[in-house]
């Protein structure tokens, strides 16, 4: 499938019920995108992205491999490949108006939710201390890259409940990491989507940031715009929306109790939804 074509998956056109924006809608907040490739969250998230980012919000983008399979050009290598890659993406961050870009430096298809990814990412969230996470949906049931399940599983577990509690991983604390509680989730490429945003005013600079990712867009500048834009005149309803499965993540206030009483944890995890 053509990096164009996962389009029809990853941000639906038209019929989708009107966006609910609520996340934050008091004022901006901290954002970081975690996904496993150069390229995911531009065609998952980049017209949030740049929406979040003119609204004043401070991004932060974890990429976990630097696509160092992804080409068939049989001339590059991998190390070539990863650094054009690279490259790539803080284009795309710099036009998007992200405000830093990290690469973990995993190889490209080889991703596994371990417990030593999920401690890095850990240390990223104790380090920048997002409000809000986009990730891929680990748990989607339909085709997809193995990769893509190992980030969004691992982000997933390091967001609740490794990252707001101390004992996992204390190494952080011993370097001045504490703990930190994520309030928002959303998983993005999911098939249950419930959480919308208004894309409209920022579909242009989704497309530029595309763009940026050369080595993996085929045609001209002007023809991937075309078709974009085609496809977004089409929609019935003429709305542009990025969709993801909200999760909201709430701790309840821990009493203090004496030393000779256990104390028991209560953690509410809110679907934005009612489950059925």
């Amino acid at each position: 499938m053509g990096a164009l074509d996962r389009i029809k998956n990853l941000l639906p056109w038209g019929n989708d019920p009107a966006p609910t924006e609520e996340i934050g809608s008091d004022g901006p907040l901290t954002a970081m995108v975690i996904v496993a490739h150069p390229d995911d969250a531009e065609f998952l998230c980049g017209g949030t992205v740049a929406k979040w980012c003119a609204q004043g919000w401070t991004l932060y983008y974890v990429l976990a491999t630097s696509g160092d399979k992804g080409t068939h050009d049989e001339a590059l290598s991998q190390q070539e490949l990863a650094a054009l890659r690279e490259q790539e993406q803080r284009d795309a961050c710099d036009v998007l108006g992200v405000k830093e870009t990290i690469f973990l430096g995993h190889p490209d298809g080889y991703l596994q939710p371990s417990i030593e990814l999920r401690g890095e990412v850990v240390r990223l969230l104790r380090q920048y201390r997002p409000d809000v996470v986009i990730t891929w949906d680990g748990f989607r049931t339909g085709f997809n890259h193995a990769d893509h399940r190992a980030v969004g599983i691992a982000v997933r577990d390091a967001v609740y409940p490794a990252v707001r509690d101390h004992l996992y991983y204390p190494n952080d604390k011993a370097d001045g990491l504490d703990a930190h509680q994520v309030n928002e989730m959303l998983l993005a490429g999911t098939e249950d989507a419930d959480y919308r945003v208004d894309i409209g005013d920022y579909v242009d600079t989704k497309i530029d940031a595309i763009l940026c990712h050369r080595s993996q867009i085929g045609g001209t500048p002007e023809e991937v715009k075309k078709r974009w834009m085609e496809r977004a005149r089409a929609s019935q309803q003429g709305r542009i929306v990025e969709s993801f499965k909200r999760v909201s993540i709430r701790r309840s206030n821990r009493p203090v109790q004496p030393p000779d009483e256990k104390a028991a944890e209560t953690v509410k995890i809110e679907p934005a939804h009612t489950p059925s």
